[in-house]
């Protein structure tokens, strides 16, 4: 929970494992705290379910998540039904292990006291300013993420223990001293080496290919030679960010809209509440009862403040002497925000009940609201009044839109008439390079459509924001399928005149090692000592084949490496052991593989949780 809201945490061993449990907060959202309910289920796991609502919810912020980070490259992902089916069976099976932890948590007897929880929150560098805990930060940020305090701390107690059953697991991982001084030994190792490079680019010119042969390749490589599926779509569309540019707002007008809801430019009255709460519980009368002793001791004088302190169950707002924060009107639960906008400054409620628990309520301040001047509000005012009448424009023209495309679906003509715009063309474009915005999920999947494609018919009007849509028709296509032969001759008459060269580098590569080393003195090498497995600066398949080839005994070891246009002579002259392998070092590669081996133990544990207990997905996933 705490990573969700620590921008940039970064750990090593544990945390790469830990943090596959600690998004799940993410994903699963506050709605999965707040009980139980009759939905169908997604998955049940050991008789407990995963809602479809959850993990629809899980899934929408995986999407979003992966549009973040893919860019644009997302929406060409997205128009494949297959792959967002693949999403969203990756984000249940996530669930599903969460749930398998929880369980196996309760099982063990795992628990998180208040006090862990507390110290967790305190100590947290996102809720601190200047090394100190600010309650007032950390109010403002579970506001920011949509948290209610109790909320946030039941989240924190789920988290937390099924990071005891985690790490329990990640700890007992270990690495071998052994195993990092060999690791480290093979990745620092370097090679002596020397290779000459045949190159098959003076051969080109000699290469003959016949018809024949170009044919034959083709003929025998059809897959190679596929045109992609194309098409061009004519559409009409509808913006209303376009529309509003066009809507012309006088000063009066606004100032008219001004004085008639001079309401909407008021700055909100805000009260600063304080309160003492007692939470539900397992016994509710036992818990009224609690809150109503409280409000004996306020009644009978008692500092409100010092009672915070030490009755109230919100440890955190109870330190502050119960102050929680400032609040608008309508912002907390109807039991509380009723209450408090009914107190005098300085007063205190009888026990109020609220989903959280009995509260004795507190006023500690208040802030006026205030009237906007017109000059502050005018061009905010202009561009509202020009939005709605856009907007109103825009639903118009789309139940227009929408009711004329139907009723004549082979042409969008009839419609462009009523509508009073024109039918516009796309470029050609291919379902995996469409531009914006036929690059958009909904757009290509409309136009991949039987209806459309086979059909010939409109589609149906598709959304491609709020208030911006389109219906769209076959312009032009072309099916997939192999291009001509003629097309394509020359390019395969290169390529194979480009294979015979490299032949000839073959064979005179491979005569230079046979004679290897009497034509040593003849031919040019390049001498590369102390060759590292990852260095740059000479071709990648020389630096491979030099560490694939045997260690030498009394002489050389001389081998062959194909490169992309010719061939290598490599000769491996020495192996020289790794230098420079310090704590750091060893210390960097322990933490490495301890990860992936917890990493591994993680993934076992949850294959075996799965394996002993019963899980059922539903017949639509």
């Amino acid at each position: 929970m705490l990573e969700k809201i620590r921008e940039g945490s970064q750990g090593v061993i544990a945390k790469s494992i830990l943090v596959l449990v600690i998004l799940s907060f993410a994903f699963t959202g506050v709605s999965s705290y707040l009980g139980s309910s009759t939905e169908a289920a997604a998955a049940t796991v050991n008789g407990e379910d995963i809602s479809e609502s959850a993990l629809e919810q899980a899934y929408q912020s995986e999407r979003a998540r992966l549009e973040q980070q893919l860019g644009e490259m997302f929406q060409a992902l997205a128009a494949d039904d297959t792959y967002l089916a693949s999403v969203k069976q990756s984000v249940l099976e996530r669930l599903v292990a969460e749930k398998l932890l929880d369980q196996t948590a309760t099982e063990l007897g795992l628990r998180v006291s208040d006090q862990q929880i507390k110290n967790a929150i305190m100590t947290e560098p996102a809720f601190q300013t200047d090394g100190q805990f600010d309650n007032d930060r950390y109010l403002a940020i579970l506001r920011q993420l949509g948290y209610q305090a109790n909320t946030f701390r039941n989240m924190m107690r789920t988290d937390m223990t099924r990071r005891q059953l985690v790490a329990s697991l990640v700890g007992s991982e270990f690495v071998l001293p052994g195993e990092t001084s060999y690791l480290a030994g093979i990745q620092g190792q370097t090679r002596d080496i020397r290779y000459h490079i045949v190159d098959a680019s003076p051969f080109v010119a000699d290469a003959e290919v016949t018809d024949e042969q170009a044919q034959a390749f083709f003929d025998a490589n059809l897959a190679q030679f596929m045109s992609p599926e194309t098409m061009s779509l004519e559409y009409i569309e509808l913006n209303a960010t376009d529309m509003a540019n066009d809507v012309a707002v006088t000063d009066a007008e606004a100032q008219a809209y001004y004085d008639e809801n001079k309401q909407q430019y008021l700055k909100a009255e805000k009260r600063l509440a304080a309160h003492i709460l007692v939470n539900l519980g397992d016994d509710e009368s036992a818990s009224k009862a609690k809150a109503e002793a409280i409000y004996s001791k306020l009644q009978a004088g008692e500092d409100f403040a010092e009672l915070a302190k030490t009755e109230s169950e919100d440890t955190f707002s109870g330190e502050q002497g119960g102050q929680l924060d400032w609040f608008e009107q309508g912002v907390m639960e109807p039991a509380f925000d009723d209450v408090l906008y009914s107190l005098s400054k300085g007063s205190y409620s009888t026990v109020v009940k609220t989903s959280f628990g009995y509260h004795i309520i507190k006023l500690l301040d208040v802030q006026p609201g205030a009237e906007a001047p017109f000059a502050d509000v005018k061009d905010k005012i202009i561009a509202q009044l020009k939005d709605k009448a856009a907007v109103d424009t825009y639903y118009g023209l789309q139940q227009t839109l929408a009711d004329v495309t139907y009723e004549v679906p082979d042409t969008l003509s009839e419609a462009a008439s009523e509508l009073g715009v024109e039918v516009m063309t796309s470029p050609v474009f291919t379902r995996s390079n469409a531009p914006a915005p036929f690059d958009n999920p909904d757009v290509l999947k409309a136009a991949f459509s039987t209806n459309v494609l086979l059909d010939g018919m409109n589609s149906d009007v598709i959304e491609i924001d709020a208030n911006h849509a389109m219906v769209i028709r076959i312009k032009s296509h072309t099916t997939a399928g192999t291009v001509d032969f003629a097309k394509v001759k020359a390019g395969i008459v290169e390529r194979l005149k480009q294979e015979q060269a490299n032949e000839v580098a073959r064979e005179k590569a491979q005569t230079l090692m046979s004679a290897f080393p009497d034509a040593e003195s003849s031919t040019e090498f390049v001498t590369k000592a102390k060759l590292g497995r990852f260095e740059q600066g000479i071709d990648a398949s020389i630096t491979s084949k030099a560490f694939q080839m045997a260690q030498p005994a009394d002489s050389a070891v001389v081998d062959t490496v194909a490169l992309a246009n010719g061939y290598a002579v490599i000769v491996l002259d020495k192996v020289n052991l790794a230098e420079g392998i310090d704590d750091n070092l060893l210390g960097a590669l322990e933490q490495r593989l301890s990860a992936q081996y917890s990493e591994g133990d993680y993934r076992a544990l949850i294959a075996t949780l799965k394996a002993k207990g019963d899980v059922v997905y539903s017949s639509t996933q």
